[in-house]
């Protein structure tokens, strides 16, 4: 099983300031947690379990940038990077007033370079 304690996620590749949200993920044996924020996401969170694959199933919920609160459900498959990092192909979906579905890529960041926007301090 893929241990997700601690790891940071983000789409579209390496994050540059605040553009990309990025989540940061919680892992005790198979339950997962995480919260993320950046982007069109004020703040969100995810609860959900991890196959001994590896592969991730949760619920999340999130606040956008427009107030809207949106809820859905997706499905993680990873891939493991030669560099030992993780990349999460997701297949997602909303529900109610804002649902729609797609698929989307995750990419393992480093934790020591980044962190969650809102917990990001003034130099």
């Amino acid at each position: 099983m893929i241990d997700y304690n601690g790891r940071r996620f983000t789409t579209g590749g390496v994050p540059s300031g605040e553009k990309h949200p990025i989540a940061l993920y919680r892992q005790e044996g198979d339950l997962l947690w995480g919260e993320f924020s950046g982007g069109h996401a004020r703040r969100g969170t995810l609860t959900g379990l991890c196959a001994p694959d590896g592969t991730l199933d949760f619920a999340y919920t999130m606040v956008l940038d427009n107030g809207a609160v949106v809820s859905g459900h997706c499905r993680s498959t990873p891939e493991l990077l030669p560099d030992g990092r993780v990349l999460l192909h997701e297949t997602w979906e909303r529900y109610g007033a804002h649902a729609s579905s797609g698929v989307s890529l995750l990419e393992e960041i480093d934790p020591d370079t980044f962190t969650l926007p809102h917990q990001r301090t003034e130099s």
